[in-house]
């Protein structure tokens, strides 16, 4: 089943917004054995909508719609739809008395403007939306199918799991099953290289993606069934598993903090952080993961080098070292960790930028662990993009967590 997505909206073209529906829609259709073949934006323009769904119609088995079902006069998706199919508009009484009990359910009077929302065509079937005043629209005709969806996300998905997905779910004559592992401390080139003999496959499928938290192996394979698919998976997926081994730090919907949270509750070991130059992104990020508190004593940022003193940090080695090194990172790791009384320190120190510090270039890191006998740090260059430097700092300080966490 070929599919097409159409997103409708001048904002879109304009920059204004950025189109997380065809994102959403597309990572939806292969999970049903539905493929994806073309993606388009179009503008509030009745002709050129008009032409934008022809082509669709005619090439596609399957077009999806996003937006332009308001009620404003900008929201042509109706008409546009019904000129393709050659049917007139109608209003139909029980959506528009649906719609005037949503509006009585929030205490206003339905604005007649709204009526628009309530129109259909021969072909149509609404589709229920509790989550708004615009119905969608179903329509199987002459071997096509069409669904028109509302532009706002929450609806849009609410709309596509408990009403567009089950429809399809009932044609699918395949499935595509897929498996994302994730990996750190191997560049994309390196993880290309050592997978390269499992992608010659044409089914199942292999591919590498740079993510922001490591390398992203997906693999995917199409079938009948489900355990059929898992079956045509499970010898790539062992050889997988044998050529990247510890690298693999997490499965599909897996966060790094997630799982770092998992080992430190198996371990029955508490973790504290100092922060300096991530600004407290790091606790920011491990209180995402739910139950930290159940190993998370707690975490300072400590911005001004004084602050470092004032909490524990030996000035002695800020004196010595500066404050941007990796001794300061190590001290700070001690400091939180006896602040705390955690098993476990982390330290951060570093310049974000976008201008040098201490004489230490944008860009520079340093972090330090601190658990019992062992001492972890790194120190790191990254290009001078301040938000970059904190996330991959953040980043990179979990990673050597995990190293430490997975050698005990």
């Amino acid at each position: 089943m070929k599919a097409e997505i159409i997103s409708i909206g001048t904002e879109l073209l304009l920059g204004e917004i950025t189109d997380t529906d065809a994102s959403y829609l597309a990572s939806q259709l292969p999970l049903l054995g539905v493929d994806l073949y073309w993606i388009s934006q179009v503008g509030d323009n009745r002709q050129r909508l008009v032409e934008v769904l022809q082509r669709a119609w005619d090439r596609s088995d399957l077009i999806i719609t996003s937006g332009g079902l308001g009620p404003t006069e900008d929201d042509i998706t109706r008409e546009a739809i019904a000129e393709l199919l050659g049917e007139e508009l109608r209003v139909d009484d029980e959506l528009v008395a649906e719609i005037e009990r949503i509006f009585a359910r929030r205490g206003w009077k339905m604005p007649r403007r709204n009526i628009k929302q309530a129109m259909v065509t021969s072909s149509v079937a609404p589709v229920v939306n509790p989550l708004g005043t615009a119905p969608g629209w179903w329509v199987e005709k002459d071997g096509t199918m069409l669904a028109a969806l509302p532009g706002p996300p929450r609806e849009l998905q609410r709309m596509w799991t408990r009403e567009i997905a089950i429809r399809l779910r009932s044609k699918a004559t395949s499935v595509l099953v897929t498996r994302t592992f994730k990996t750190l401390a191997l560049s994309e080139a390196a993880v290309d290289e050592m997978a390269s003999p499992l992608m010659s496959s044409n089914n199942p499928t292999l591919a590498v993606y740079a993510k922001y938290d490591g390398i992203h192996l997906r693999l995917a394979a199409k079938a009948v069934d489900e355990q059929a698919a898992e079956q045509l998976m499970a010898p790539v997926e062992q050889q997988l598993r044998g050529i990247i081994g510890e690298n693999i730090w997490g499965m599909d919907d897996d966060t790094l903090e997630g799982v770092i949270g998992g080992l430190l509750v198996e371990k029955g070991l508490t973790l504290a952080t100092m922060e300096s130059c991530t600004g407290g992104m790091l606790a920011s990020n491990i209180t995402d993961a739910p139950g930290s508190s159940a190993y998370f004593k707690g975490g300072l940022v400590t911005y001004a080098s004084q602050s470092k003193v004032d909490n524990g940090v030996d000035p002695s080695v800020i004196a010595k070292h500066g404050v941007i090194s990796i001794e300061t990172a190590h001290a700070m790791a001690s400091a939180a960790r006896d602040k705390f009384g955690s098993d476990i320190g982390i330290g951060i120190t570093g310049v974000a930028g976008p201008d040098e510090m201490d004489g230490k270039p944008a860009g520079t890191v340093h972090l330090g662990i601190d658990y019992k006998d062992v001492k972890r740090g790194r120190s790191l260059d990254f290009a001078p993009r301040r938000f970059e430097v904190k996330r991959r700092a953040v980043l990179q300080a979990l990673a050597e967590l995990r190293k430490l966490l997975i050698a005990k």
